[in-house]
C-alpha cells in the first residue's frame, strides 16, 4: 500500500492459507485503484490459473483508509503480542505507521 501512495501503478501482495493462496492485485491510475483478489489453489501459479473472487475500484485516499483502519482494528482486537500468536509473525507495527504518515503527506498535497 505504501508503494502505491507513493505513486507506483501496480503492487500485489499474497496470503498464503495452505493449500489455497489469495493473491491482491493492485494497479493504480492517477487517483484511482483497481483492486482484484484472486484465489489460487497454488500460490505458486501464473494468475490467469486463479478465479477472481472479488474486484473494485476505489480512490487511493479511500483504500488507504480502509487498510490503515482494518489493521488498527486487527491490533485492537488481538493486540500485537495476540497477532504474532495467531498469525506466527509480528504485527507490522512499523510498516501502519510508514503507511499512515504517508498517507497524511498525500492528502495534504492533495488539500493545497
Amino acid at each position: 500500500m505504501v508503494r502505491l501512495v507513493a505513486g507506483e501503478r501496480e503492487a500485489r501482495v499474497q496470503f498464503e492459507a495452505e493449500p489455497t493462496a489469495y493473491r491482491w492485485i493492485f494497479y493504480r491510475e492517477g487517483e484511482d485503484v483497481w483492486s482484484r483478489v484472486l484465489e489460487l489453489r497454488d500460490g505458486n501459479d501464473h494468475d490467469n490459473r486463479g478465479t477472481e473472487i472479488w474486484s473494485c475500484q476505489l480512490g487511493i485516499d479511500q483504500l488507504s483508509r480502509a487498510v490503515i483502519r482494518c489493521f488498527d482494528e486487527v491490533a485492537q482486537t488481538f493486540g500485537e503480542s495476540g497477532y504474532r500468536g495467531k498469525w506466527g509473525e509480528h504485527f507490522p507495527r512499523t510498516e501502519l505507521e510508514a503507511l499512515s504518515r504517508l498517507w497524511r503527506t498525500h492528502q495534504h498535497l492533495c488539500d493545497t
